[in-house]
């Protein structure tokens, strides 16, 4: 079988300890080649895995003829990358948030379908484990109808994850366009929607930088959504959780309750209202200081590889994308945002 030739666009920490280990262990994969402005990170890679080093992705796209990329650049830089990426005739796998925007978003899908490319959106949280089996228990219809639920994901902060540390392009606002809504939030919005299989139809958000004053994008969000099937609940996304990082969920369902990752993270339990209760051990998720595969890699090349859309698409990814740029707007004008 020929092996799918693949470009990594952006050489910091999620390409070095995600993208690209993850494409080196699959064996359908060739690295060909890296991108990066700092070209000592992308060399460093050329040398641990093979392939060329460019300093602008323009330059890789050009001279390189690859099947697929990954973009994992700034947030600024998703767009413009992936577009160029699709107008070269490559499939896309780009970082979330997929776009700056949704007239961005809407521009990437385009290009895709133009150029007859696929795209995904690296929502690594679907394909988690515990996230996995919380779906397949919700679709049992075991715990009937969601009534509310919550669901958080906080960490102290891209300082001791990202490869310049404070110098981190994630806390300038030119390049990172958002803070931990962008990083975190969407993951979280991205989860609910695919968890509930139900779409956001109203978001009020409460989005503020409370303790990095340094940085001037958002470090902390709590949301209030409500959903398509009626269920409420609240969505919260945080860069201060200094101590006790969190990745949980928990569905208040009629007939019990569901509590995922809430305990050592790894974890479902369903307790219900009859009495009974069971945990599942699934598998652990993703950490920053727990690399375990995140399931993304594999998916987007088994997409390719079978000519079958990618399940995170680009209208996925935007449709989660829209539900933290609501919430943005709702803080901006004190309203709630109907989506």
């Amino acid at each position: 079988m020929k092996k799918i030739k693949v470009a990594v666009l952006g050489c910091g920490a999620i390409a070095q300890r995600r993208h690209i280990p993850e494409y080196a262990d699959n064996p359908n994969v060739e690295l060909v080649a890296y991108a990066d402005p700092v070209i000592e990170r992308a060399e460093e890679m050329a040398k641990t895995y093979g392939g060329k080093s460019y300093t602008s992705y323009e330059e890789l796209l050009k001279n390189e003829k690859v099947d697929a990329v990954s973009v994992c650049s700034p947030n600024y830089l998703h767009a413009p990358m992936t577009i160029a990426a699709a107008n070269a005739g490559t499939h896309v796998l780009v970082e979330k948030p997929m776009a700056s925007s949704a007239e961005e978003g809407e521009q990437m899908i385009e290009a895709a379908s133009r150029n007859g490319v696929y795209l995904m959106v690296g929502h690594n949280q679907r394909l988690m484990p515990p996230h996995v089996k919380a779906r397949e228990l919700l679709e049992s219809g075991q715990l009937g109808k969601v009534l509310t639920f919550r669901t958080s994901f906080g960490h102290p902060g891209p300082e001791s994850w990202s490869v310049d540390g404070r110098a981190s392009w994630f806390f300038r606002k030119d390049e990172a366009i958002m803070g931990a809504m962008g990083d975190l939030g969407v993951h979280k919005s991205d989860f609910i929607r695919y968890l509930l299989n139900d779409e956001v139809t109203e978001v009020a958000g409460f989005i503020g930088t409370i303790h990095k004053e340094e940085t001037d994008v958002d470090d902390n969000a709590t949301c209030i959504l409500r959903m398509k099937s009626g269920a409420i609940g609240t969505l919260m996304a945080s860069w201060t959780h200094y101590k006790g990082g969190d990745n949980s969920t928990v569905l208040w369902c009629e007939n019990g309750v569901m509590k995922i990752g809430t305990v050592d993270g790894d974890e479902v339990i369903v307790e219900l209202i009859d009495g009974t209760s069971e945990t599942y051990k699934v598998g652990a998720m993703a950490t920053n200081e727990k690399q375990v595969p995140s399931g993304v890699i594999d998916s987007f090349i088994e997409s390719i590889l079978t000519d079958t859309p990618p399940a995170i698409s680009g209208e996925e990814g935007l449709r989660s994308l829209k539900v933290i740029l609501a919430a943005f707007e709702s803080q901006a004008t004190g309203k709630i945002i109907k989506l």
